[in-house]
């Protein structure tokens, strides 16, 4: 398990209300993602299938949403849509079965919204956990975050952007 799933792990462990995640990159390239993703791009489509992606992510989330943590994921997106976000779109049913809920924001629409720098998890309105990225899209590691001011600015943009966003099953993305 990586550095970020593990700190991703233990932060979840604790949760108790709510896990929110802001995703504001266009495009990834964080280990096996990117060689699906490189796939996906020559044609390759995941099964419907739970039992040919269902991963260790997709346990805690299905496990937290049980004992009553609300989850819920915003993605905001340059438009036309990157080949990145198609594939990311065409793999959200995953999430979602999980038991995530989705949206989407056309960066556009938030122009006049203070955003952090950095994309994040936040767990309970409490705890910020920074994603860092490289220039390329690879995880350039996890930053835990306990300062209220922090957590307050990351619930406070997070839910801007969900009161704007589209849900997942009527946000279209159109073949390139």
């Amino acid at each position: 398990m990586s550095q970020t799933d593990l700190a991703f792990a233990d932060l979840l462990a604790d949760t108790k209300h709510s896990a929110v995640h802001l995703e504001m990159r266009d495009s990834y390239g964080i280990g096996e993602e990117a060689t699906e993703f490189k796939a996906w791009l020559a044609g390759w489509r995941p099964s419907p299938e739970p039992d040919t992606w269902w991963n260790e992510f997709h346990t805690m989330v299905r496990d937290a949403v049980a004992r009553g943590v609300e989850f819920r994921r915003a993605r905001i997106v340059s438009e036309p849509v990157s080949d990145y976000i198609r594939y990311e779109h065409s793999c959200t049913y995953q999430n979602i079965a999980a038991g995530e809920s989705v949206r989407w924001l056309p960066r556009r629409k938030a122009s006049d919204l203070a955003l952090p720098g950095n994309d994040y998890w936040l767990f309970d309105q409490q705890v910020v956990m920074w994603n860092h990225f490289t220039g390329d899209g690879e995880s350039a590691g996890p930053e835990v975050d306990r300062r209220e001011t922090v957590a307050m600015l990351c619930t406070t943009a997070f839910e801007a952007v969900w009161n704007r966003a589209t849900p997942h099953e009527e946000y279209p993305i159109h073949p390139a």
